[in-house]
């Protein structure tokens, strides 16, 4: 029976960057998962551990050798072993010298192909020890890493400099060299807490040894403790915190020993736009802002500390300073961007291109808008605000929030709208005009933002395709497939009165004189029409069945269940 020992092996390093962790932590795991395996080294669990400074695995229960095998050794046809009156031939006997035997040792083997020469070799199995360092060397050079840097004098190279290497197989280092390091028993505690050398005497010991150092080395473990405190900083507020599963990857990946951090900012800045700040926040400073059990902004935020200060106060003051300029750069563009109204901004599309051969974003407005306002004619909206609304809904990306903070594209045309007077339901169509965003996002609900959206994606499919700019493979620089998706979910799940064969039409009028290519409307329904097939894929419709209704070229999508 085959003797079995933990294996552990880490790879110590500056800080690694923190979206890449995760992944390289993940892939370090499948490869020496994969080379294992190839090498015929069993193991009862295998987990994988990351922080900033380093990447880890440990197999529990590891092979420290492969098992013994029997091989079969094929030789020549009995035919060509030996001649007609029985003697081996030379074939015959050079096989045999080959396996260290005679011919009258050789057994033989029969197929339905004849009957051969044969041997049976017993191959030692080779100790993990020796196995080992080429596994971790292949799942190195295997890694996911775009660009690989080279430090000091030496010809290693990875995506951060290297500083140790642990490699245990129960007690006994194995022994070998990786990136220029000499594999050891060492590791390193937390950078400030404990930078001195730790010595692990058996893998069993190391992720206790290094708690005692102030290191976390599960990811998960410390991932779910950041959720824990970060919540627990925010219910003191009396609030909830914002947090998703990017963020938390993120930060988490910033830090060994996680550390809350209760901050704030002035009440001045709660005037600008929540979703700018919030932006600002989580995606230049990585805090999770505080909101009340409402959902509005507080000005409150939780930032997750690498370190236990002796003066908390100190970082919190540190953090209260940085974030301020990027918040008062928020009211500076708010508070700019309201000397001017929306339309204001129009004429200033004229000069923007939308595409060359389609014109400009004031062209491209003006067709969304006589679009919108034909579609609120059809499911009983206002057409006047549905008119404006279209003209109006590229004006947010001229303001100076949106040149700065390009998520809040729609979501400043919003405020902003409100802010000039505009109706509710203009200002709320001017978000809507961009939804939905991604697959699964939330669908435009006002019939004036219904009637921008869909125009808008109508156009966009129309004029491109119109062009002979249709996506290709992986290719689509205009989000064609995005855009054919959101227009059907909105006439599907709306289950509205509209033709889409006559949407395509008015849409092509439009643009009469500018498109080159040939039968554009039923191009873009094949497109549309494959795209609502995976809706219904999705939904378990069978592909026979959705094919059986196509046939009839349906335009109301709204009647196509």
């Amino acid at each position: 029976m085959t003797d079995k020992q933990d294996l552990l092996f880490e790879l110590g390093t500056e800080e690694l960057p923190p979206v890449a962790l995760n992944k390289l932590s993940r892939a370090l795991a499948d490869e020496f998962t994969a080379g294992l395996k190839e090498a015929s080294l069993n193991y009862s669990e295998l987990t994988a551990y990351a922080t900033p400074r380093r990447l880890a695995i440990m197999a529990i229960g590891c092979d420290t050798r492969q098992a013994d095998r029997e091989i079969m050794r094929r030789g020549p046809a009995i035919q060509a072993a030996f001649s007609s009156n029985g003697e081996p031939t030379k074939a015959a006997e050079g096989f045999a010298r080959s396996c260290g035997t005679t011919v009258d040792q050789l057994g033989r083997e029969q197929s339905d192909k004849g009957e051969w020469l044969a041997f049976k070799v017993l191959e030692k199995g080779k100790t993990a020890e020796l196995l080992l360092p080429a596994i971790a060397e292949r799942a190195i050079n295997r890694l996911p890493i775009p660009k690989r840097m080279r430090w000091g004098d030496s010809e290693a190279q990875f995506v951060r400099p290297v500083h140790w290497l642990l490699f245990m197989l129960g007690k006994q280092v194995v022994p070998c060299e990786l990136l220029g390091i000499t594999a050891g028993q060492q590791t390193f505690g937390h950078r400030f807490h404990h930078p001195q050398a730790i010595t692990i005497s058996s893998p069993k010991e190391y992720l206790d040894r290094l708690k005692q150092a102030r290191v976390l080395a599960d990811f998960a473990e410390r991932r779910a403790r950041i959720e824990q405190q970060v919540s627990q900083a925010a219910e003191t507020l009396d609030g909830r915190a914002d947090m998703d599963d990017e963020l938390l990857d993120e930060v988490n990946a910033l830090v060994e020993w996680p550390v809350p951090v209760v901050a704030g900012f002035e009440d001045r800045f709660l005037e600008v736009p929540h979703e700018a700040l919030i932006h600002t926040m989580k995606k230049n400073q990585k805090y999770f802002p505080v909101l009340t059990l409402d959902g509005q902004l507080m000005n409150h935020f939780i930032t997750i500390a690498n370190i236990e200060s002796s003066n908390p106060d100190v970082i919190r003051d540190g953090n209260e300073r940085v974030v301020r300029p990027r918040l008062a750069d928020a009211m500076f563009f708010w508070q700019q961007d309201g000397k001017k109204k929306l339309e204001d901004h129009l004429d200033a599309m004229k000069s923007v291109v939308f595409q060359q051969m389609l014109g400009s974003m004031y062209d491209k407005s003006s067709r969304v808008a006589a679009l919108a306002s034909e579609i609120a004619h059809q499911i009983k909206g206002d057409e006047a605000l549905a008119h404006r609304a279209g003209m109006l809904s590229r004006c947010d990306l001229m303001t100076e929030m949106v040149g700065e903070f390009a998520d809040m594209q729609g979501i400043m045309g919003r405020y902003q709208a409100l802010r000039d007077g505009e109706p509710e339901e203009l200002a709320l169509a001017m978000d809507e005009f961009y939804m939905p965003r991604f697959s699964g996002d939330q669908l435009p609900q006002t019939k004036t933002g219904i009637a921008i959206s869909i125009a808008e994606k109508i156009d966009t499919l129309v004029g491109i395709f119109g062009i002979g700019m249709k996506p290709s493979g992986d290719k689509d620089p205009f989000a064609l497939r995005r855009a054919a998706l959101g227009a059907l979910r909105i006439l599907k799940e709306h289950r509205l009165q509209l033709d889409l064969h006559d949407l395509l039409k008015k849409a092509i009028e439009q643009l009469s004189g500018q498109l080159s290519e040939q039968h554009v409307q039923d191009q873009v329904y094949e497109f549309m029409l494959n795209r609502l097939r995976g809706i219904y894929t999705d939904e378990g419709i069978t592909t026979e069945t959705f094919m059986a209704v196509a046939a009839r070229r349906p335009g109301n999508i709204g009647d196509f269940d």
